[in-house]
């Protein structure tokens, strides 16, 4: 049987074509999956050479670069719906992930075309990883293609079926068979196998499946007329989206007063290891009475008092509302820069009594470094 020459046209003949031409369609014929591909290559990459790792990555530079995480997602960022298909752990993970995309890829490009194609990845992606913030939410940092790629396989399912009597029966138990036996057999070992994102694969599975009802045509002449399963089909994909966004569970902290303590507590390492050192320079000359006490008195309150207590209110102003992973570090290093402050005051106040003060420590406290 031949392939049809253009597999988004309308079918016009009764004799549909045979399933497994379009399975071994060339790249040329299928850019859009050939496109995906690429692309989850060149991020996963550029992503390594980031530091995300080749075998097993950690979860920083992922996070840094689209992951799905609540605290980051629910903080305004809901493009990481999408961006986190894109991101994968580790070199097997790509692979796996990139082999299930280009072996069931060119089928559905075939049968739906271009656009509906990639409508049917990118749709069942997101959804994918909505379920899977609901579930794990804040819990668990996730990414990758698995998602979309089950996604794909539930409207393979969902397209055998309504073809059912348009497909060589052989072809039909072949891919029904072989496409429901792979979703229970990855789901399952998603149950008892630590680190695999089950709610986004099941997720993506019935998302898959609602997609595939809207965007499926007739495959033949004589293929079932589609009557109300498109408008069903967008009516289910709209609630189910509403109630995941309704049961959303509240994330444990917001990403971005995170990034703003971290970002807080570093500026102050750095401003604590320079006013450090004013103190001890002016302290020093203080030893060797270099200059008046007033003087160094002066010195010591602009570059040392006033820069700790310009510190205290940046770290306060940094403070989360939310349970923050930074917020006991930050608190401690609140305290750390008044008492810092409150020293450095008592220290002018001696010098203008005309009383040597004593050096200060000279490491500040293990929280700083």
């Amino acid at each position: 049987m031949q392939t049809p020459a253009q597999p988004s046209a309308k079918p016009t003949g009764l004799q549909p074509p045979a399933l497994t031409e379009l399975m071994r369609a060339p790249a040329a014929q299928v850019p859009v999956t050939v496109g995906l591909i690429v692309l989850n290559q060149l991020v996963f990459v550029a992503l390594a050479a980031a530091g995300g790792g080749w075998w097993h990555a950690g979860r920083g530079v992922q996070l840094d670069w689209g992951a799905n995480f609540a605290p980051a997602t629910q903080d305004g960022q809901w493009w990481r719906l999408g961006s986190a298909m894109f991101i994968h752990f580790g070199i097997w993970h790509l692979l796996l992930n990139m082999w299930a995309l280009w072996d069931i890829g060119r089928l559905l490009e075939g049968l739906l075309g271009r656009w509906r194609f990639a409508l049917l990845y990118l749709g069942a992606g997101v959804c994918g990883n909505l379920v899977s913030l609901v579930v794990q939410g804040n819990r668990a940092v996730s990414g990758g293609a698995s998602g979309a790629v089950f996604g794909l396989y539930g409207a393979l399912l969902v397209f055998l079926w309504v073809e059912r009597r348009q497909v060589e029966a052989g072809e039909f138990r072949w891919l029904f068979g072989g496409a429901l036996g792979f979703s229970v057999l990855m789901l399952g070992l998603g149950w008892f196998m630590p680190g695999i994102d089950n709610a986004a694969h099941g997720g993506g599975l019935l998302a898959g499946m609602l997609w595939a009802g809207l965007l499926l045509r007739p495959w033949t002449a004589s293929s079932p007329a589609a009557g109300v399963r498109p408008g069903l089909s967008a009516t289910l994909l709209v609630v189910a989206v509403v109630l995941l966004g309704l049961v959303l569970p509240e994330p444990a902290y917001r990403f971005g007063e995170e990034v703003k303590a971290r970002q807080s507590i570093q500026r102050f390492i750095s401003d604590d290891e320079r006013i450090h050192e004013h103190w001890n320079s002016i302290l020093n000359d203080v030893q060797k009475n270099s200059a008046s006490f007033e003087s160094i008195a002066g010195r010591m309150d602009a570059e040392v008092v006033q820069p700790y207590r310009q510190s205290f209110e940046d770290l306060m102003r940094a403070s989360p509302e939310s349970a923050a992973p930074s917020a006991a570090t930050l608190a401690n290093l609140q305290a750390y820069a008044a008492q810092k402050a409150s020293q450095a005051q008592k220290q002018v106040d001696a010098l203008r009594q005309g009383n040597k003060p004593e050096l200060p420590a000279t490491e500040p406290p293990s929280e700083t470094r």
